[in-house]
């Protein structure tokens, strides 16, 4: 029966329009009230909201020491197989925490998971006005002809130049990277969609961990970078400082696929990506400037890859149930790895969490980030790290910190104090003077003084 009801509603969800899309959120929502909330991230080109549901034991709160998740799909409106994975998601995940599931449990009560189905509403519906008939590309791009999936800010060459110039990490550092202001401007409003910003502002305003943007077309999982660093026209293996953890994360989804690691699966187009384990670096494979996952690497802690979930963009609804089954177990162990590397609070010597410190490990060239409340989340695998955190008017600290194989993120905490020229400027602008710097041959003279005087 339960089959039967997942296969029933599969087939309402995949004819029915992007207005019942909030219908079956608020359905979920009514069913666990108590760990999920509905929210929007702002609107489409066309004014449609942009829906994401978050599931979670404490929805709407950011937990102190509990990662974020999220995924999002439907970039391409026309690949319409993400959206229903997501809405069968949000299903299974609130049916399952019902029943008692311990596994679903424990991740709900432990993860703050955020799922955006549709980040293209415009290009979905004008792709179901044709159905699988469409073609392969009726509703790809964004009302204003935008596609969306390779809109977003070039990060990759400002660091890279910076890299050559040797100007990292003074300016700009390996990680954080801002947003160009040119972006920023009215100009940019024009070659920028209004989906595009509201997944940017999504990004900047929740820490995010860990990322999965589902799409279709093939059955392959690529991590960062997207772009070569040589050139980016030029398809080129280009790796990520976290190239180690970027292949484990993908491999996580591939592996446990029903048929992304098959070799006796028929092949979507010409590519046999079974061979390469069901993985591929996305700069090796189609180099673009602007995507979504080399965007999140270098603009926030997020971590973002990209599951292409099936050959067929826009498959019969008579597929749907199999591709659940398909993807289902893959949905959940890579919402799992959030939870893998360390994690901790970095707080001054009163215990409150200092914002904006930096965490680094040694040899990894990107440092993250703490959230507001001091909290960190830092992806790694196992093996043992020498860690370092530090924030502007604080002595840094280190410290080792050991990675297990078992699931589970290792504590590491850090307590840092307060520089002494620090407590010199805050006691002086409490009672309205600067601190007086002087020169060297200032303080020759002054000492100099004062022998004389004695």
């Amino acid at each position: 029966f339960k089959v039967l009801c997942v296969i029933l509603k599969a087939i309402i969800i995949y004819l029915s329009s992007s207005l019942v899309l909030i219908y079956l959120m608020k359905v979920v929502n009514e069913m666990c009230p108590n760990i999920t909330r509905i929210y929007n991230i702002g609107k489409s080109h066309n004014g449609q909201k942009l829906y994401a549901i978050e599931i979670s034991d404490n929805p709407g709160e950011h937990e102190v020491g509990e990662p974020e998740f999220r995924y999002s799909a439907g970039a391409h409106g026309n690949e319409i197989l993400g959206r229903e994975l997501l809405l069968l998601l949000m299903q299974f995940m609130c049916q399952e925490y019902l029943a008692g599931n311990p596994r679903i449990i424990h991740l709900v009560e432990a993860t703050r998971i955020h799922l955006l189905p549709s980040i293209n509403p415009d290009g979905y519906d004008k792709a179901a006005e044709g159905s699988e008939l469409g073609g392969w590309s009726l509703g790809r791009w964004t009302q204003d002809g935008i596609d969306i999936n390779h809109n977003f800010p070039d990060l990759n060459s400002i660091l890279w130049e910076a890299e050559s110039r040797k100007w990292v990490p003074r300016k700009p550092s390996n990680h954080h990277i801002p947003i160009p202001e040119w972006y920023l401007s009215e100009n940019a409003t024009v070659s920028t969609t209004a989906e595009t910003r509201a997944v940017i502002a999504w990004m900047e305003k929740i820490p995010f961990v860990l990322g999965g943007n589902l799409q279709g077309g093939e059955l392959v999982v690529t991590y960062p970078y997207d772009m070569s660093r040589t050139q980016w026209s030029t398809k080129e293996y280009t790796s990520t400082p976290d190239d180690h953890v970027f292949r484990w994360l993908a491999f996580s989804y591939a592996s446990t696929h029903r048929l992304m690691t098959d070799a006796s699966r028929r092949v979507c187009h010409t590519e046999d990506f079974a061979k390469e384990d069901g993985t591929i670096n996305g700069a090796s494979w189609h180099t673009v400037a602007g995507s979504m996952n080399d965007f999140s690497y270098l603009h926030t802690n997020c971590f973002e890859l990209s599951m292409y979930v099936g050959c067929d963009k826009f498959p019969h609804q008579s597929e749907l149930p199999q591709e659940w089954e398909n993807n289902r177990e893959s949905l959940i162990v890579f919402m799992e790895q959030v939870h893998r590397g360390i994690k901790g609070v970095v707080r001054d010597v009163q215990g409150k969490g200092i914002p904006n410190a930096i965490v680094a490990v040694e040899g990894i060239n990107h440092d993250i980030r703490t959230a507001a409340d001091g909290d960190y989340w830092r992806l790694l695998n196992p093996g043992e790290y020498k860690v370092t955190a530090r924030a502007e008017g604080y002595s840094l600290a280190t410290k080792v910190c050991e990675v297990d194989y078992e699931m589970g993120a290792t504590q590491c905490d850090f307590f840092l104090r307060r520089t002494n020229m620090s407590r010199i400027r805050e006691i002086m602008e409490k009672f309205g003077k600067q601190p007086i710097y002087l020169s060297a041959k200032q303080v020759r003279h002054r000492a100099a003084q004062r022998r004389r005087h004695i």
